[in-house]
């Protein structure tokens, strides 16, 4: 199963309601960083908001960029008569591991973060440097450098991205996941409240994790789809 780039969207939306307390406390930390003149200012705010999340998005591209690169050199050079079959099973594994997270079945997927941290430890001072952010280029800049945090939902969806086994189809991957935390981080104030009470509805958690695992079921099945029974099986040669 390939998955569409409107379940990237979907998987953003629904990480950045799950993780809302660390989006919405680094996003409050960078509005704080800014100058007073500009904090008054809801115009210029929501610009240096957005600044941010390009830079932040741009980091997702370029990684999904990279790490599909990774998945077609897999197939080339280690699977080159399987076809996506593997790489389907590794995201359709990796989409039911995220729902029993998202369920609170499964919290030691969170884990899966520490990969970052090595890269983190190097950008993290240079991040500091730009603090206060004082200009636009500055704040797509510390953006850039926010979208490299070590992220359990990141990471699980470039392991989806790495799927593709296309360098430019995994960055759309990545960059409709990073549309769909836009409503979160940008509107970090009004709609910020709003996801809050959402994240409250009873079960929410536990549904939407379910309809990933859901969907992390259709994945497996499809990529044992080169030996559906209709297609003839080579045995012996």
């Amino acid at each position: 199963m390939d998955y569409p780039l409107y379940f990237a969207l979907f998987l953003g939306l629904v990480s950045s309601l799950h993780c809302l307390g660390m989006c919405a406390g680094i996003i409050g930390t960078l509005t704080m960083s800014l100058k007073p003149a500009i904090r008054s200012n809801r115009r210029q705010l929501l610009t240096y908001t957005l600044a941010y999340s390009v830079g932040r998005v741009s980091s997702y591209m370029l990684a999904g960029f990279l790490v599909g690169g990774v998945g077609q050199t897999l197939l080339d050079w280690i699977f080159p008569d399987a076809g996506l079959g593997p790489l389907r099973l590794v995201a359709g594994l990796v989409v039911i591991a995220m729902g029993l997270h998202f369920a609170g079945w499964l919290p030691r997927f969170a884990s899966l973060e520490r990969l970052g941290t090595p890269l983190w430890r190097r950008l993290d001072p240079l991040a500091r440097r730009l603090l206060p952010v004082g200009t636009l280029p500055q704040a797509a800049l510390f953006g850039a450098l926010w979208g490299w945090l070590p992220c359990m939902p990141v990471y699980s969806t470039l392991l989806l991205a790495l799927s593709t086994a296309e360098a430019w189809r995994a960055g759309l991957f990545m960059l409709s996941f990073g549309a769909g935390t836009l409503p979160a981080v940008v509107a970090a104030g009004m709609l910020a409240g709003w996801m809050t009470r959402l994240r409250r509805v009873p079960h929410i958690n536990l549904i939407i994790g379910m309809s990933l695992v859901l969907l992390g079921i259709v994945g497996l099945w499809s990529a044992a789809g080169p030996m559906h029974p209709t297609e003839p099986l080579h045995l012996g040669h």
